[in-house]
C-alpha cells in the first residue's frame, strides 16, 4: 500500500519546498502546481520517489502524475507543507500579468469551457445512465416493463432532470468558474428555459423594444455559457458605479436587467446558431471523412490526453451530445482509444518477465479498467519505453474500423471505465453489440500487438519500480 505521507513529504521538498508553491491542486490522477521559482525543482528526483508515476509541464503548471489515491497525496501534502487548499492559495499581486495574446486568450477560454463543463459530467452521466436503464429495460431491447411503466417513465423523468434544465447546470458552474455569485448564473439559466418565454419560441418576441426572435433553450450549451461571461462584466460595472448601500438591493437587479438584453438578443440565438454550425460541420466530416477520420481520430487521442489537448475537444462532444442526444463517427473515436490504452497495458503485463513489472503493468490495467483513469498506463509505460504505444495505436484503429463499418452510435454520456460499454444502449439493440464489439477488438488488439512488439524491460527490480 502507498505511504500517501512520504510521497507528499518527497514531492513537497522535490518542488522547492512549501515556500515555492504559489497554488497547489488536484484533478484526478495529478497534482497541480504554480510555482514561484521553476528551476529549483528536481524532475529526476521526482521520477525516483516511489509512487509517482512521472511529472509534466502544461498550461503553465508543473504536474505530478501519481494516479487515482492523488486526493490522499494532496491532503497529505498541504497538511505537510501547511498548505490552503484549492483557490485559498493567492499569486503575488506583484507578479507581471500574462500578456494578453492569441494563445493566451485560447488559454484563457479553453479553461474557462473546461471549469465550466467538468462539475456537469456527473449531472449528464447519472441521468444518461437511467435513459439506459429505462432503454434496457423497455420493450426495444429486453422488454421487461411497457414504454408507458411507471419504470420507464421514472427513467425518462431522471433524463430530463438533467438535461431539459442543463442551462440551469451550466450557468451556476460558468459563473462558479469566473468569480460570479454561482446563484445569478443559475438564474440566467433558469430565465433562458422560462415556461413564459419557451411558449413563444420562434415567435417574435422584444426586449425593452429590441426586437429578436425567441428559441427554445433547453438542452443547450452554447447561450448560457456565453451570457454568463459578459453577465459577469455587467455586475462588475454595477458594482462599480452603484453606491455601498444600495448594492446588496440593486445590484442584482440591475446586474440581470441590464444582461437581459444582450443575452437573449444576441447571445443565445448567437449560441444557439453555433451549437448548430457545429453540429454542421461534425455532421459533414463524419459523412465525407468517413472511417479514415474516426481511425486518425483514435490513433492520436491518447497523445491529446497526455499534452490536455483534449480538453478542448471535450467540450464540444459534449455540445454536440446536448444537441443531438447521440454521437457517433470521429466523435465517439475517444472511446476505443481508451480500450486500446488500457489493452497495452494488459498486453504489458502478459509480456512481462519480472514479478514486479507484471504487476506494476497490470496495475495500470486494473486503474483503467475500473477507475477509468489512462494516464497511469501512458506515462509509466508509454512514455517510458515508447514501443508500447505501437500497440496502443493499432488497437485504436482497429476498434474505430468496427465502429465506422458498423456505425455504432453513443446514446448515453459515459462512465470512462468498464461500464463505459452501456454507452451504446440505445437504437437498434445491435447497436449495443456492436459497440461493445468495437471496444472489444481495441483491447484484444492493442494486448495482442504490444505482446508481439514487446519492449525493452529493465534488468534491475528498482529500476523497474522506478525506485533507483
Amino acid at each position: 500500500m502507498a505511504d500517501n505521507k512520504a510521497i507528499a513529504e518527497a514531492v513537497l521538498e522535490a518542488v522547492g519546498g512549501a515556500g515555492n508553491v504559489q497554488y497547489v491542486a488536484h484533478c484526478m490522477t495529478r497534482l497541480r502546481f504554480n510555482l514561484k521559482d521553476r528551476s529549483k525543482v528536481d524532475a529526476d528526483r521526482i521520477k525516483k520517489i516511489k509512487g509517482v508515476i512521472g511529472s509534466q509541464e502544461s498550461g503553465g503548471q508543473f504536474q505530478v502524475i501519481v494516479g487515482q489515491n492523488v486526493p490522499k497525496v494532496y491532503d497529505e501534502l498541504c497538511a505537510a507543507g501547511g498548505i490552503a487548499k484549492q483557490a485559498a492559495i493567492q499569486e503575488n499581486l506583484d507578479a507581471p500579468k500574462e500578456k494578453l495574446t492569441p494563445k493566451s486568450a485560447a488559454k484563457l477560454v479553453l479553461d474557462y469551457l473546461s471549469g465550466t463543463f467538468i462539475p456537469f459530467i456527473p449531472v449528464m452521466m447519472a441521468a444518461g445512465l437511467f435513459r439506459m436503464f429505462g432503454q434496457i429495460a423497455g420493450p426495444t431491447m429486453l422488454n421487461l416493463v411497457a414504454a408507458d411503466s411507471s419504470f420507464v417513465t421514472l427513467c425518462n423523468a431522471v433524463y430530463n432532470g438533467g438535461f431539459y434544465f442543463m442551462p440551469i447546470f451550466l450557468g451556476y458552474s460558468a459563473a462558479k468558474k469566473i468569480g460570479l455569485n454561482a446563484m445569478m448564473g443559475a438564474l440566467m439559466g433558469g430565465i433562458l428555459i422560462a415556461p413564459d418565454l419557451l411558449a413563444l419560441a420562434n415567435q417574435p418576441f422584444d426586449v425593452y423594444g429590441i426586437p429578436t426572435t425567441m428559441y427554445s433553450y433547453t438542452t443547450t450549451a452554447l447561450p448560457v455559457v456565453l451570457t454568463v461571461p459578459v453577465m459577469y462584466l455587467v455586475d462588475k460595472l454595477v458594482q462599480r458605479f452603484l453606491p455601498d448601500v444600495l448594492r446588496a438591493t440593486f445590484q442584482p437587479l440591475f446586474t440581470v436587467a441590464i444582461t437581459l438584453p444582450l443575452s437573449l438578443c444576441l447571445l443565445a440565438p448567437l449560441g444557439s446558431y453555433c451549437s448548430q454550425g457545429l453540429v454542421n460541420i461534425f455532421m459533414f466530416i463524419n459523412q465525407y471523412g468517413g472511417i479514415p477520420a474516426i481511425c486518425l481520430v483514435a490513433a492520436l487521442w491518447e497523445f491529446l490526453v497526455m499534452t490536455g489537448m483534449h480538453t478542448a475537444v471535450n467540450p464540444l462532444v459534449m455540445t454536440m451530445f446536448t444537441e443531438t442526444g447521440q454521437l457517433s463517427g470521429v466523435l465517439i473515436a475517444s472511446c476505443f482509444a481508451t480500450y486500446a490504452a488500457w489493452g497495452m497495458a494488459l498486453g504489458a503485463a502478459l509480456r512481462a518477465k519480472s514479478g514486479s513489472e507484471r504487476a506494476l503493468n497490470f496495475g495500470y490495467f486494473v486503474s483503467g479498467f475500473l477507475g477509468g483513469v489512462t494516464e497511469p498506463v501512458l506515462y509509466g509505460l508509454g512514455v517510458r519505453y515508447r514501443k508500447p504505444f505501437i500497440g496502443m495505436i493499432a488497437g485504436a484503429v482497429a476498434g474505430a474500423i468496427v465502429a465506422g463499418v458498423t456505425n455504432a452510435t453513443v446514446y448515453v454520456m459515459w462512465s470512462s471505465n468498464i461500464l463505459g460499454i452501456t454507452r451504446f444502449a440505445g437504437g437498434e439493440p445491435s447497436n449495443l453489440y456492436f459497440g461493445i464489439l468495437a471496444c472489444a477488438v481495441a483491447l484484444i488488439v492493442s494486448a495482442i500487438v504490444t505482446f508481439i512488439v514487446g519492449y525493452d524491460e529493465p534488468e534491475d527490480e528498482d529500476e523497474a519500480l522506478g525506485l533507483e
